[in-house]
């Protein structure tokens, strides 16, 4: 149900259900985990999340949403792809509704197809969300936005996406693709705590003091590795350069 692979430094998880528009169930949730862990072990520098067929992701299958067990499978594979320590990318297409709007939101990046739509009604279906999804959907595309598909059970397309920052580019799979192939060249250790520190404050109530107390070895640690110095000498030497994360 979900294909991974790795390749020139991208790692590729794919949800493969079309016939169910990508529809997440307890399996597919689980195997999200799986994946994480894989494109982690395979070196990946960067990750994209798509979908196969007409949708990134319809949502949450009904054929299991309410069954036990479906909610622990669901964040644990929203929050394996949120934890990776490297960039996500999501190449949303058609529908990321629900779950799949969660989903993409676990990433760090969204590029918007001209067919994207996003939306969370669960007030018209009396689920809900769990806080962790709904501050990150505060912190990426805000209090308006956020209001607008919670309590309006409203539905956002691309260019609106675009405007509220709920996508950061416009584009097709090439275009995601592309765009995980760059960050894929980038130093990792800068990128890794570049990804924890954008997501540390305000978190579980930490405070700005605390979050830079936590980040400052990171933060050090990026400045002693050996990478700084492959991109001061690319750079006087006008080449790209060549980081290998350490």
């Amino acid at each position: 149900m979900i294909t991974v692979r790795t390749a020139d430094g991208v790692g590729l998880i794919e949800l493969n259900r079309p016939d169910r528009r990508n529809a997440l169930d307890a399996a597919t949730c689980l195997e999200l985990v799986d994946a994480a862990a894989q494109v982690r072990a395979d070196g990946a520098r960067a990750v994209l999340v798509a979908g196969r067929g007409p949708a990134f992701s319809a949502g949450a299958d009904f054929s299991e949403v309410y069954d036990d067990g479906f909610r622990t499978a669901l964040y644990a594979g929203l929050h394996a792809i949120a934890d990776l320590p490297m960039p996500v990318i999501a190449a949303v297409h058609g529908p990321a509704i629900g779950g799949g709007l969660q989903l993409a939101l676990a990433c760090d990046l969204r590029v918007a197809g001209p067919d994207a739509v996003f939306g969370l009604p669960t007030a018209r279906l009396g689920l809900a969300v769990d806080p962790w999804t709904i501050e990150r959907l505060v912190q990426i595309a805000g209090g308006a936005t956020a209001r607008h598909l919670l309590l309006a059970c409203g539905t956002v397309d691309a260019g609106s996406a675009l405007a509220r920052g709920l996508a950061d580019v416009s584009g097709d799979r090439a275009a995601a693709e592309a765009l995980a192939a760059d960050v894929a060249t980038m130093a990792p250790l800068t990128l890794a705590y570049n990804k924890r520190a954008a997501n540390a404050f305000g978190r579980d109530g930490t405070t700005g003091v605390e979050a830079l107390a936590s980040l400052g070895a990171e933060f050090e640690a990026c400045w002693q590795a050996e990478d700084i110095a492959e991109g001061r000498t690319a750079r006087a030497e006008k080449r790209t350069p060549q980081f290998r994360g350490r």
